[in-house]
């Protein structure tokens, strides 16, 4: 009997400007999201930029109908929000056929306890950031700009991205990525000795050995020059990572 699976995926950064990240993400459905699939998860930057659900375009419906076509086989699809699409909410997730998670969730993970985040949290480093990413998590930032007209949201949007890309331009690669001490506080936080994240675009598995225990950090890879993902089965898992676009 073959075993189960569970897919994570993380930081595809979908956009009209990108047709092959799209296009591997087709394929990557149509290879991987068979009958022996229990969930497929994606943990946050999904989308290049998420100004709303009253946004929506082509894409966004196309990618809506593609998830759908998943849930609708019987496999769940779930979805925690990344920095670049915290705006997403529950009409998009109904339109999709997924469910929406908070930012930090514990899953049981055939057997395992493991904890499933974007990530962005533990760059602790980057204060700058953290400053913005309090503010943009709060209760009135979100309310404020869901009710600003779409034309001021995506001028906002592309603003906003142009100063994190000159942003990141000056700061040294160590700031972006998360910090020792985060990492522990996020595993001593929920109690597991398994993590799952993305955004820092950086794919690996980490082991830390700390009082007797063996913690597992498994970071998901970006979708700009390779398809990552990581499956996981009753037995293991296997991150996929530095493949081209062809699946």
């Amino acid at each position: 009997m073959a075993s189960r699976k569970t897919y994570f995926i993380s930081d595809l950064h979908l956009t009209e400007d990108r047709p092959d990240i799209t296009n591997a993400f087709k394929l990557f459905l149509e290879t991987h999201m068979t009958n022996d699939v229990d969930a497929l998860y994606i943990l946050g930057d999904f989308f290049e930029v998420w100004i709303g659900d009253d946004g929506h375009t082509t894409l966004t419906d196309e990618v809506a109908s593609l998830l759908k076509s998943v849930s609708d086989k019987g496999i769940s699809v779930f979805f925690i929000h990344g920095n670049r699409d915290f705006l997403l909410g529950d009409k998009y997730a109904n339109q999709a056929g997924m469910t929406l998670l908070p930012e930090q969730k514990v899953i049981d993970l055939y057997g395992t306890p493991t904890v499933i985040l974007h990530g962005d949290e533990m760059c602790t480093q980057d204060v700058a950031y953290q400053k913005f990413r309090k503010k943009s998590r709060g209760w009135w930032w979100p309310k404020l700009m869901l009710a600003m007209p779409l034309s001021y949201r995506r001028k906002v949007a592309k603003q906003a991205r142009q100063k994190s890309i000159e942003s990141q331009k000056g700061k040294p690669l160590d700031i972006l990525d998360v910090t020792a001490d985060a990492v522990l506080d996020m595993f001593a936080k929920h109690n597991v000795k398994h993590m799952i994240h993305g955004h820092t675009h950086r794919p690996n598995v980490h082991t830390i050995e700390k009082d007797g225990d063996t913690l597992t950090r498994t970071v998901l890879g970006d979708w700009y020059s390779q398809s990552s993902y990581l499956v996981v089965t009753e037995n293991d898992q296997t991150l996929h990572q530095g493949k081209p676009f062809t699946g």
